[in-house]
């Protein structure tokens, strides 16, 4: 649009960044004379919501959410597919009929399918049928890195996903966290702990988590990645009083990740003591040895 660009025209393009074709300017002599103007379109093709643009994003995107038909459909390809929940047989083919007969309206229906079913649709014999049952009853047993990939939240791939569960190594855990302390996660950045956050504080979203886990979905205790190294290898932290923004295990969980120690009680050998509101006799033990007292924003300057 700020190119005046019209459909039809000739323009001159480049590389940017060595992936990406970025239009320079349009060929004007080389304009037909009878040319069309681009109008960018207000409401979805499909279901008619208003489109809108979020943020500083150059996309336009659908503000219908799952009341879309075609993000329900994408939503649970995504959820089936092979990096996600892994379900074999349930397809674009498979989805676009479940949710045409209105046998699958969101992710936990899919849990709940029956043979006398899916033998009604086209193509799906008994034994295809049961087949798919099959598959959608293994993929109950999971991963944790897997059912938060599978969720469809935007701008978390496999490898956000990983470290998230990876740095938390529990499900209710990410759930709790505010955009701020998500973006002490190595990798996750200000639009990322965004896109989370508010996925987690949406009711209906929250609601299929557990719905799913009621049906069977379940996965093993994922370990928390602990580092040897790090900026804090070697050095021995305590926590006293109510930090600002984060929890004392969120805290600990920091600082364990980025390879240091905490220890419940302040000695010589305690490197930091990190202070918050009501801090109590650690602090004034730490005053008396000389060890360095620092806030929840000091040790997080750190780790950055």
């Amino acid at each position: 649009m700020r190119k005046d660009i019209h459909i039809g025209d000739i323009v001159s393009i480049r590389r940017a960044g060595d992936v990406i074709p970025e239009i320079v300017r349009v060929l004007i002599d080389k304009r037909p004379k009878v040319i069309k103007k681009f109008k960018m379109p207000t409401k979805c093709p499909e279901c008619d919501s208003p489109l809108v643009r979020l943020d500083d994003e150059a996309v336009i995107r659908c503000s219908g959410g799952l009341v879309c038909p075609a993000q329900q459909k994408q939503s649970i390809i995504h959820f089936a597919s092979r990096k996600a929940m892994d379900i074999e047989g349930l397809g674009n083919k498979s989805v676009e009929q479940l949710v045409t007969v209105g046998l699958i309206r969101e992710l936990p229906d899919i849990y709940k399918l029956k043979l006398d079913q899916l033998i009604t649709l086209d193509r799906m014999a008994e034994k295809s049928g049961q087949n798919l049952l099959d598959a959608i009853e293994k993929s109950k047993k999971t991963t944790l890195p897997r059912f938060i990939y599978a969720l469809g939240i935007r701008n978390v791939g496999e490898s956000t996903a990983k470290d998230l569960a990876g740095f938390y190594g529990d499900l209710n855990e990410i759930m709790k966290q505010t955009e701020e302390s998500l973006q002490l996660v190595p990798d996750i950045g200000p639009t990322v702990a965004k896109s989370i956050s508010e996925f987690f504080k949406q009711n209906k979203n929250r609601e299929i988590i557990q719905s799913l886990i009621k049906l069977g979905v379940n996965w093993p205790k994922h370990n928390i990645k602990k580092s040897s190294s790090g900026i804090f290898a070697a050095k021995t932290f305590v926590l006293t009083g109510t930090l600002p923004s984060m929890s004392r295990e969120e805290a600990k969980s920091i600082i364990e990740l980025n390879g240091g120690k905490v220890a419940g009680s302040v000695s010589k050998k305690t490197d930091y003591v990190v202070a918050g509101l009501d801090a109590g006799s650690k602090l004034t033990i730490a005053q008396e040895l000389g060890v360095k007292v620092i806030s929840q924003d000091e040790l997080l300057k750190l780790i950055n």
